[in-house]
C-alpha cells in the first residue's frame, strides 16, 4: 500500500503538505506538514482529525468546507481550509490508476 502525497502552495502564501493512505475508499493515516503556521498547537490535530476516514471522492469544496469547521477556533497563517483540501486532492488525484 503506498503513501499518496499531494502538495500546495497557497499564493501569496507557504506550502502545504499532504501524506496518506485510502483503504477501503477513505482518508486513513493522514500528515499535515509544511511552512505554514498554526494556532493554538492543537489546530494540527483538529485539521487532521476532521480528515481521517472521509471519503476519498469527498468533493474539494466539502473538504474546504470539514476544515474550516475543524479550524473555527484556530488561526491559519499562510494556509487556508481550501488550500488544505487541495493539496489532500492532489494525493488523491496522484493515485488514481491512471494518474
Amino acid at each position: 500500500m503506498n503513501r499518496l502525497h499531494g502538495e500546495y502552495k497557497q499564493p501569496g502564501g507557504k506550502l502545504v503538505v499532504v501524506d496518506l493512505l485510502v483503504i477501503d475508499g477513505r482518508l486513513c493515516q493522514v500528515q499535515l506538514s509544511g511552512d505554514f503556521f498554526l494556532a493554538p498547537d492543537e489546530a494540527l490535530g483538529w485539521l487532521t482529525d476532521a480528515l481521517e476516514a472521509q471519503p476519498a471522492d469527498l468533493a474539494l469544496e466539502s473538504l474546504a468546507a470539514l476544515l474550516a469547521a475543524a479550524a473555527a477556533d484556530a488561526e491559519l497563517l499562510g494556509v487556508s481550509p481550501h488550500g488544505i483540501a487541495t493539496a489532500v486532492c492532489r494525493a488523491i488525484a496522484a493515485g488514481a490508476p491512471d494518474a
